[in-house]
This record gives C-alpha cells, structure tokens and sequence, in this order.
C-alpha cells in the first residue's frame, strides 16, 4: 500500500522521504509529486542511524513495515516488534506531531501464530514509545498489486485444482485504497485510537475464490486439503524459495479476519468502503483465457 499512501501524501503537498530496504525501488514512485518532493532513503528498520536520518524533522511518520512469512528466524521479532518500536522511538525524539502504524487484523499477544503475536507486540511497543499514535488494522488487501487475488488467478490459468487449507475461515477483504484514505484521515486527529479496517463483505476463503474464479472465466475445483497433509507440504516448501506456505501461516488461516464486534472502522473516519466487485474486474479481466496475467503475476 506504499504506493497509495505517497500518492496521497504527495497530492496533498507533502515532501516526502520513503525509508525502504533498495531505494532503487521506490524510484517509480518519484514521478507521483514534484520535482524532490519525493525523495527514497535507504532505511532498514533494524538500523538505528538509518531511521534516525529518515524520520529527522519530520512531523509526521507513517510506518507500512511488514512481512507475512520468515525468510531467517526471529524476522517477525526484529520487524514488527523491534523494527516498529525503534521506528516510534525515533519518530517522538524526532518531535513528530504524529504517527501512524499499519497493523493488522488477528494482531493477538495470545494467537497462536508468530505473526499475530509479534504484530500485538508490535503494537505494544508503539505506544509505549509514542501513546499518541494512531494503529490501523486491516483485513486482507485487494487492489491491482495484491498478493492474494492475483496469486489464485494465477494459480487457475495452470492448475486444474486449486489446493487451501481452512477454506471456511472468513475474511473481509478491504480496498488498498480504503486503508491509505484511512491513513490520512487520522494525521490530524484520532490521537491514541486503533481502528479495524474491512470492506463491506464478510465471505469465506472458499468464497471469495470461487467468485476470482467467475470473474476470470474458469472454471476449476478447489481443494480444501486436511490440516495435517498441509502442515505436511508447508513443512517441504518452508525449505524452498518463496515461501508459497509456512505452517505460521497455516495459523493463522484457523482464524476469521475479520472487525471485531463495535470495533471503529472506515466507516468512523467517513470512508464509504468498496466494494470488490467494483475494483476486482479491473485487473482480474487479464487472467481470463488468452490474458496476459501469468507473467504479470509473478513478477511481485
């Protein structure tokens, strides 16, 4: 979501620095503001001087850090729980007015995936360091740069079978865009406020891939494998590139993402969330037979 946030940011006359990993690229996003008024710093969250530089003098610090899987043991620790508390540190020696943490949803000290518990953590460390900041927690994102649509879409144009596990666990997918209009709407106010962020569909994974499957014209069986043969498979591909399935994630698909009950959302910020069915079919429409989504899809 980095992309809609300095879009944003940008249009609104901000000077922008973006800490990322390869200022290389975060180049692209440079054309989205003036001439310097978007500038990339290399700034890994576990260097001290390096996010020291980037958050200096600036009154407001949005930090979108995250991982969904492990590539080295202890990553969740070291970026959503050190990374975020070194950030919000630095950000209040700093004199930010302001700072802004994307969570999300199923961020629980007692879940029973390290995701869930080091984003809880996470949390804890921001407002130790900085109690004004406001924390946003979506669900799952969709947009044209998602990892979840586009991956199964993908999945269906060379697969006849599309393999999951926990296929009943429901999920409210919520608009990238939605999440970075939220983001804005809490630089000048909501101070020490946590909002959970869904779109305004709750279905179940089965779902929501049998409606990315009538969206792209194909037709394929999907298999909601037994937990055990999953943990199985997500043991062997642990040890390979890409980290298709970790048994991490495997968790955390045992559990509905979705807004808790009375939990303030987009609606609270005055944001009408999107519907899927008015942004899927835009970049869905290249998986559908003779599209050109295959190669697009994993060049992420």
């Amino acid at each position: 979501m980095g992309r809609y946030v300095v879009q944003r940011l940008a249009e609104r006359g901000y000077s922008v620095r973006i800490g990322v990993r390869d200022p290389e690229s975060a180049k692209i996003l440079q054309p989205m503001g003036d001439v310097g008024q978007i500038v990339p710093l290399g700034a890994p969250v576990t260097d001290e001087a390096a996010v020291t530089r980037a958050v200096e003098d600036a009154e407001l610090v949005i930090n979108l850090t995250g991982i969904l899987a492990e590539r080295r043991k202890g990553e969740f620790f070291r970026t959503h729980v050190d990374g975020a508390g070194r950030i919000a540190r630095l950000a209040r020696m700093a004199g930010a007015a302001q700072l802004i943490y994307i969570s999300a949803i199923g961020a629980d000290a007692a879940s029973a995936s390290q995701y869930g518990q080091s984003k809880a953590q996470g949390e804890a460390a921001v407002r130790g360091a900085f109690p004004r900041a406001v924390i946003l927690r979506p669900s799952i994102m969709f947009g044209p740069e998602d990892n979840f649509f586009n991956r199964f879409a993908a999945m269906a144009g060379i697969l006849p079978v599309l393999p999951i596990v926990h296929g009943e666990t429901k999920f409210q997918p919520v608009y990238v865009g939605d999440v970075a209009d939220a983001a804005i709407a809490t630089i000048d106010g909501h101070a020490g406020q946590t909002f959970e962020l869904g779109g305004p569909e709750v279905r179940s994974f089965i779902e929501l891939l049998r409606m990315m499957l009538e969206m792209i014209g194909r037709s394929r069986a999907i298999w909601d494998m037994p937990v055990g043969l999953a943990r199985l498979q997500a043991s062997i591909l642990e040890h390979l590139p890409g980290k298709l399935l970790t048994n991490d994630q495997i968790s955390m698909l045992a559990r509905d993402n979705v807004v808790a009950t009375g939990a303030p959302g987009l609606e609270s910020l005055g944001i009408a969330p999107t519907r899927m069915d008015m942004i899927l079919p835009s970049y869905l429409a290249r998986y559908r037979e003779g599209g050109k989504g295959r190669e697009a899809a994993f060049q992420e």
